[in-house]
């Protein structure tokens, strides 16, 4: 048995999904802006700039955006999880890593193809949140609920050899 994938990618999906976008959020109203700016420049990526005069329909489309995105992350972590059962036996460690992978590919990868420019590394207290909330906030969630849905299903991962095994055929111990 394997993890499942509603709760690896749904459960999980959502919960980075929504932690990554609360701390969007938070630090938009730290520095003067607003939540819906942030979900307008989520939808800038498929947008342009127009997204920024869309009002509420660009808004909706950055934040299913953004959940898709969240989605996204989770299925590679389950489809990676059917091969790499490390993922499931030590999901804190390994989720954190993954968190970590995830920002590097949105920022190196995704970003600067999106908006066609290089991304240049942030302030330190800005780079600090982005790896702290990708690290905590999206890849150690979506590492537990792969891990949970895995040890439920009865991963061979996570059963336990009572010292009881069958005597070989033909046999004694």
């Amino acid at each position: 048995m394997r993890a499942r994938a509603f709760d690896t990618v749904v459960l999980g999906g959502l919960t980075a999904g929504f932690l990554d976008l609360l701390d969007a959020f938070m630090v938009a109203i730290l520095n003067g802006s607003t939540p819906v700016r942030v979900l307008h420049a989520i939808a800038s990526g498929v947008l342009g700039r127009e997204a920024y005069q869309g009002g509420a329909p660009a808004a909706a489309l950055g934040l299913g955006l953004h959940f898709m995105i969240a989605s996204a992350a989770a299925t590679v972590y389950f489809v990676a999880s059917r091969k790499l059962t490390v993922l499931l036996r030590r999901p804190v460690v390994c989720g954190l890593a993954f968190g970590l992978a995830v920002w590097a590919f949105m920022y190196y990868g995704v970003l600067p193809i999106t908006f066609n420019r290089p991304n240049a590394i942030p302030a330190w207290p800005m780079l600090v949140n982005q790896l702290g909330i990708h690290a905590l906030g999206v890849g150690l969630p979506i590492a537990l609920f792969a891990a949970r849905s895995a040890r439920r299903a009865g991963h061979p991962s996570f059963v336990r050899d009572s010292g009881t095994s069958p005597a070989p055929v033909g046999g004694t111990r």
